[in-house]
C-alpha cells in the first residue's frame, strides 16, 4: 500500500507538467509584480490595495482557464534551426509535414484559355468565386472542394466580389456590373456604375463600391437599393481598390502616384497621400486598420503608419498585388514569384517564404483565405493555393463568422447583419468618435444675425418675467417699470459685450496718458513724457 506504482510517478508527471503551464499562461495575463505592501502605514489603503491585488491575480486565472477551454489551438510558424532559412523550404517539405486534411489544401487548376484569373473569399473563408478575363465564372466550396456552379458570360470579366455572403455575388463585365445569385441566374444589372474595373463590398454597412474607367466612385446600397453616392475622383483611370476593414475607408491608388481615401458622405478625398514617384499597383491593409502597404512603379513596397501617416518601411522589391493575413503576413506577387513576408518586429518585415510557379505564369492576384493557412493565387494560367503557416486565424468566433455554419445559421446571420446595419454616415477614419459629443472649438464666434436674434430673444424674456407683487408702496407701477428695465440691461448685457466684438468695435479700457487730469495723490506715479 505505501510503494508508489509506475503509472502513479507518470499521473504526477503530467499534473506537474499542467501545473506549469497554467503558472505559464497565468503570469501571461497578470499585469506584473504585485506591488510592495510592506512599507505601507495607512492600513485602509493597504487593505484596499490588497483586495485590489487579489482580484487581479483572480482575474487573471480565470482568462488562463478560459483560453484553455476555449482557444485549443494555437498558431505556429515556421521555425528554422540553426542557419536555416524559412524562405528555403518548398512547398512539396512543408506539405509533406502536415496532417492528411491540410495536405489535400494546396492544389493547381491548370486553365490556361479563359485566364487570367482573379478570385475572392467569402468573410469566413469557406466559399470562393473566381473569374477569367474571358468569361469563365465558378464557385467552389473550399470546405468539401466541390465545385457548386460554373458557367460563361462569354465577355470580358475584370473583377469578382461576393455580396454579404454566398447567395449573391458581383461581376464587373465589359460594360457594366452583375449581380448573380449561387446557382448562376442574373439578378440585376447596375447600369449606373458604368464600365467598372474594380469591386469591393463593405459588408457592415451593405454597400457596393466600384470605380469605373472614368476615375469614378459609385457606391450603392445592396438592401435597398439605392444610390449613395457619385463621386468623380479627378486622377484618372485606376483599377487599384482596397477597403480598410477596420473603418470602412476605401483606398484607391492613382497613376501620379497618390493614394485617396473616400467615405460616402464627402465629395473631397479625406486624405490625400503621396506615396510614390510612379503609377501605383497596390494597396493593402492590415485587419487592425493601422498599417497601409503599398507598391508602385517605383520598384518599392512601403509600410505605412496610418495613425501618423508616415513611412514605418520601404523595401526595393516590385508587386503587382499585396494582401495582408489575418495574422499580420504580407504577401507579394512579382511576375512569376510570390514572396510572404512576416513582421519581424517594429513593423520590419522579413522575407519569411517564397513560391515560384513554373516559367511564363505571370500571377494576377494574391489572397489569403481567413481561417485558414492558405494563399490563394490567381495566374494567367488559372489558379493555385499554397500552404502558409502561421496566416490564418487558428481560433474562430461562431457569432462572428462560423466556416462550418448550417443554412439556419445563415439565414439567421443574414437578418441580424439586415437589422444591425451601419448608415453611410458611420463610415469615417476614426470610428471611436461614433456616440460621443464634439468638443466646442475655442475660437468659434457667433454672427452677427446669431447675437441680434438671441438679444430680441432675451428681451422679450425679461419683458414677459413677472415681478413679484410687494406690499406698502414697493409696487407701484413706476417702479414695476424701471425693475422691468433693470432685468432687461441685466440679460442683454453679455449679449452687447460679443456684438460689440463682432462689430470690430471691441470695448478698450482708456489708458492713462500725460495729459489726463490725475488726482494729486496719483501725479507722482505718471510716467515723464520724452523729448
Amino acid at each position: 500500500m505505501g510503494i508508489s506504482t509506475e503509472e502513479d510517478t507518470k499521473e504526477r508527471k503530467n499534473n506537474k507538467d499542467s501545473l506549469d503551464e497554467m503558472e505559464m499562461k497565468v503570469t501571461k495575463f497578470s499585469r506584473g509584480k504585485a506591488a510592495n505592501l510592506g512599507a505601507l502605514r495607512d492600513k485602509k489603503l493597504k487593505g484596499q490595495l490588497a483586495g485590489k491585488e487579489r482580484l487581479i491575480g483572480q482575474s487573471a486565472k480565470a482568462a488562463a482557464q478560459a483560453e484553455k477551454w476555449f482557444l485549443p489551438i494555437e498558431g505556429g510558424y515556421l521555425e528554422p534551426e540553426g542557419l536555416e532559412k524559412t524562405y528555403r523550404y518548398q512547398q512539396q517539405s512543408i506539405v509533406q509535414e502536415v496532417d492528411l486534411l491540410s495536405s489535400r489544401k494546396p492544389f493547381d487548376m491548370i486553365l490556361p484559355v479563359l485566364g487570367p484569373y482573379t478570385l475572392e473569399y467569402t468573410s469566413n473563408g469557406r466559399y470562393m468565386i473566381v473569374g477569367g478575363r474571358k468569361g469563365h465564372i465558378a464557385m467552389m466550396d473550399m470546405l468539401n472542394m466541390d465545385l457548386i456552379k460554373e458557367f460563361q458570360v462569354r465577355e470580358t470579366v475584370r473583377d469578382v466580389a461576393f455580396l454579404h455572403n454566398e447567395q449573391l455575388f458581383a461581376v464587373a463585365q465589359k460594360k457594366y456590373p452583375y449581380i448573380y445569385n449561387r446557382h448562376g441566374t442574373e439578378i440585376h444589372c447596375l447600369k449606373e456604375h458604368g464600365k467598372s474595373l474594380k469591386l469591393q463590398f463593405l459588408d457592415k454597412h451593405f454597400l457596393l463600391v466600384s470605380i469605373n474607367s472614368f476615375g469614378q466612385l459609385h457606391y450603392q446600397d445592396m438592401s435597398t437599393g439605392e444610390m449613395i453616392a457619385n463621386y468623380r475622383t479627378g486622377l484618372g483611370r485606376t483599377d487599384v481598390m482596397r477597403v480598410n476593414p477596420y473603418n470602412a475607408v476605401i483606398g484607391v491608388g492613382h497613376a501620379g502616384g497618390k493614394v485617396t481615401m473616400w467615405k460616402p458622405t464627402s465629395v473631397k478625398p479625406l486624405v490625400t497621400m503621396l506615396c510614390h514617384h510612379g503609377p501605383v499597383t497596390a494597396v493593402a491593409f492590415d485587419k487592425g486598420g493601422h498599417l497601409m502597404a503599398t507598391a508602385g512603379f517605383d520598384r518599392k513596397i512601403k509600410i505605412w503608419d496610418l495613425r501618423k501617416y508616415e513611412v514605418v518601411h520601404s523595401y526595393a522589391a516590385r508587386a503587382q498585388s499585396l494582401d495582408f493575413s489575418q495574422k499580420g503576413l504580407l504577401a507579394g506577387s512579382n511576375g512569376s514569384l510570390v514572396e510572404i513576408y512576416k513582421d519581424s518586429g517594429g513593423q520590419d518585415y522579413k522575407v519569411y517564404m517564397k513560391h515560384r510557379m513554373i516559367k511564363g505564369y505571370q500571377v494576377d492576384k494574391v489572397l489569403f483565405r481567413p481561417y485558414e493557412d492558405i494563399c490563394g493565387i490567381g495566374h494567367s494560367m488559372g489558379l493555385s493555393s499554397i500552404l502558409v503557416p502561421g496566416s490564418g486565424e487558428a481560433n474562430f468566433d461562431t457569432f462572428v463568422e462560423n466556416p462550418v455554419e448550417t443554412g439556419k445559421q445563415r439565414r439567421e446571420k443574414e437578418v441580424h447583419a439586415l437589422l444591425n446595419k451601419l448608415p453611410p454616415e458611420t463610415v469615417m477614419l476614426d470610428p471611436n468618435m461614433i456616440a460621443t459629443v464634439r468638443q466646442p472649438k475655442k475660437k468659434e464666434k457667433k454672427t452677427k444675425e446669431e447675437i441680434e436674434e438671441e438679444i430680441e430673444d432675451v428681451v422679450e424674456a425679461a419683458k414677459n418675467t413677472k415681478v413679484k407683487k410687494k406690499t406698502k408702496g414697493r409696487s407701484k407701477p413706476s417702479k414695476r417699470a424701471k425693475k422691468k428695465e433693470e432685468e432687461v440691461l441685466k440679460a442683454k448685457r453679455p449679449l452687447l459685450d460679443q456684438y460689440k466684438e463682432t462689430n470690430g468695435q471691441p470695448e478698450k479700457k482708456q489708458r492713462i496718458g500725460d495729459q489726463s487730469e490725475l488726482p494729486k495723490a496719483l501725479q507722482r506715479f505718471a510716467k515723464n513724457r520724452q523729448p
